[in-house]
């Protein structure tokens, strides 16, 4: 009753208040970790849906969306401002449109919510996870995909990690609503006669047992490691993102020289990584040569594998690839497969270029890597290999783990200086870790770059914003997780089942009701 009343507000303080739950829940995600506080936000928009007709279940989500990528993705603002050439006020209008974009394709689930399950006795307990999971699954693909802020990152330390080497972070994202919703119902009930329900002490229950589960889970080693160490050392040469965009001479020249001087110390390792883009953007793989086969010559002297990000240029296509490359003993290419919209290319390429600096980056000209290709390899161990925002890819990864034995993700945030979105994204590189049970070696070019353990758990990382060197110890692991073999595809067929049971009901009562 308590929660009834309070929904009786007027539309512009609902509508505010499904604003605030959604940017409130950014505090659930590194680097605030607060996780209490995205239950705090679902109870309350689940309340907000429940039992409303399609108009406002969908104003209320699209608020709620607003909110969640405006708090979320605020970062994107120094990219467009700071590197795009645009004005404060138009980079800010910028991320509040790109945020209203995002926020229309969160809607899209609760579409099917407000037309068949808003005033079902199920709707917030069962619909509402099932339509929340599907939504973040959809936008694993839609329009490539943009998997950034799903709930189930910010629960890498508590118990409900123990699910996602078996059904990947959107089935933590489920668990997180479902047991949102129960707590809804629950004040949504109070003082009614109907709250004792046994089929709400049932869903109560089970809200609970997923959790104990995971603690469960959480302690289970589905893929253990190799005994053999392998040492690896990693540059963070911090170089600057303006001058990786200038094409100068002097500062390619000088940033080769840092690479070098950097390395001389790391030959030692097994393995020397240098970051995403370490060859500076204006010499392609090509160009580089005469510098890539001497540091090759080095790299074989001491039996060493170094892998580098270089631009590659197929000269025969004429299509350019943001790539890594493996040296001395480190074999294969890798393009990327997944790229980022505006900074590696242009949609509506024809009608945006010239528009402002920001649409004319001189980094948007990659092309799409096939999708077939195999990892990388050094010393006999397999490679996957992650090129930036490739590693937010839960299902990519999980299957290409299945060839291979470690992860490696390279990286250059320098995009976004010093903004939360560093640390957002080593958040979702320890998941990738934690789902696949493999040792992840994360290098980046401003840092912090880390060895991270096949729990997702942080061994040992370097500063931000310092050129360094980095080393540390990892093992490959040749077992595969439950969630590499099923990837996301059960969860997702779970929530489509629970959302045909819920309207199976309906849609059989309604030919009834036309005949009596």
């Amino acid at each position: 009753m308590i929660a009834r009343n309070v929904l009786n507000l007027p539309d512009k303080y609902v509508l505010l208040i499904a604003l605030i739950s959604g940017a409130f829940i950014t505090l659930s995600f590194a680097p605030f970790n607060v996780w209490p506080i995205t239950l705090v936000s679902l109870i309350a928009f689940a309340l907000l849906l429940k039992e409303q007709p399609l108009k406002n279940v969908l104003w209320r989500s699209f608020a709620f969306g607003v909110g969640f990528y405006c708090a979320g993705i605020h970062w994107i603002y120094t990219s467009i401002h700071h590197f795009g050439g645009a004005s404060p006020l138009f980079a800010a209008f910028l991320v509040f449109i790109f945020a209203c974009f995002m926020a229309v394709i969160f809607c899209i689930p609760f579409y099917i919510f407000g037309k068949w399950f808003s005033y079902n006795r199920f709707a917030i307990t069962l619909a509402l996870p099932a339509c929340w999971m599907m939504g973040e699954w959809i936008r694993t693909w839609l329009l490539t995909g943009f998997p950034w802020l799903y709930l189930g990152y910010a629960h890498l330390n508590t118990w409900l990690a123990g699910w996602a080497p078996v059904a990947g972070v959107i089935s933590i994202s489920f668990i997180l609503v479902f047991g949102a919703g129960v707590i809804a119902e629950w004040l949504w009930r109070y003082r009614s006669d109907s709250i004792k329900n046994i089929s709400l002490v049932i869903l109560s229950s089970c809200a609970i047992l997923f959790w104990v589960m995971g603690a469960g889970l959480k302690t289970i080693t589905w893929a253990e490691p190799d005994t053999k160490p392998i040492t690896v050392g990693m540059v963070q040469p911090n170089i600057d993102q303006s001058i990786k965009l200038s094409f100068n001479q002097a500062s390619t020249i000088a940033a080769l020289n840092q690479l070098r001087e950097l390395s001389n110390d790391l030959w030692k390792n097994n393995w020397v990584i240098w970051p995403e883009a370490a060859i500076p953007t204006s010499l392609t793989y090509h160009d580089a040569l005469p510098f890539l086969e001497e540091i090759n010559k080095q790299a074989s002297l001491n039996e060493s594998a170094l892998f580098t990000g270089v631009i590659y240029e197929d000269r025969e296509q004429q299509k350019y690839y943001n790539s890594v490359a493996g040296l001395g003993n480190g074999y294969g290419f890798y393009h990327k497969r997944r790229l980022v919209p505006f900074g590696e290319y242009v949609p509506l390429e024809d009608q945006l270029r010239g528009l402002i600096e920001f649409f004319n980056l001189p980094t948007s000209f990659i092309h799409v890597g096939p999708q077939d290709q195999h990892g990388l390899i050094a010393n006999g161990v397999r490679i996957t290999p992650a090129i930036c925002y490739e590693i937010v890819y839960p299902d990519l990864i999980a299957t290409a783990a299945k060839e291979t034995q470690v992860l490696l993700s390279v990286n250059n945030l320098g995009w976004f200086l010093d903004s939360i979105q560093s640390k957002q994204f080593m958040q979702m590189a320890q998941m990738r870790a934690l789902e696949t049970g493999r040792y992840l070696v994360y290098s980046t070019n401003n840092g912090p770059s880390a060895i991270i353990d096949n729990k997702g758990k942080i061994l040992s990382k370097s500063d931000s914003f310092k050129a360094q060197t980095f080393t540390g110890t990892i093992y490959a692991v040749k077992d595969w997780t439950p969630f590499m073999i099923v990837t996301s595809g059960p969860i997702v067929l779970l929530a489509t089942l629970i959302l045909l049971a819920l309207a199976t009901p309906q849609m059989l009562r309604k030919p009834e009701a036309s005949t009596g």
